[in-house]
C-alpha cells in the first residue's frame, strides 16, 4: 500500500515542478519589475512568494 501512495506522489510532484518552475520565472520577473520602479513593498512580497516557491520546489526534488 505504501508503494501505491508513494508511487501517486511522484506522479504528482512530476507534474507539480514544471508548474512551479514557470511560478517561479513569473515571480522573478515580478521581482525585476518591482526592482525597476524601486516599489520595496512589492520586492518583499516577491521574495516571500520566491522563498515559498523555492522551499516547496526544493520538497518536490527530493
Amino acid at each position: 500500500m505504501r508503494q501505491v501512495i508513494n508511487a501517486l506522489k511522484r506522479t504528482d510532484a512530476e507534474k507539480r515542478i514544471p508548474v512551479l518552475k514557470l511560478e517561479l520565472d513569473y515571480e522573478l520577473a515580478t521581482l525585476y519589475d518591482a526592482m525597476i520602479v524601486e516599489d520595496f513593498e512589492a520586492m518583499n512580497e516577491s521574495k516571500k512568494k520566491l522563498e515559498q516557491l523555492r522551499l516547496e520546489l526544493i520538497r518536490l526534488e527530493a
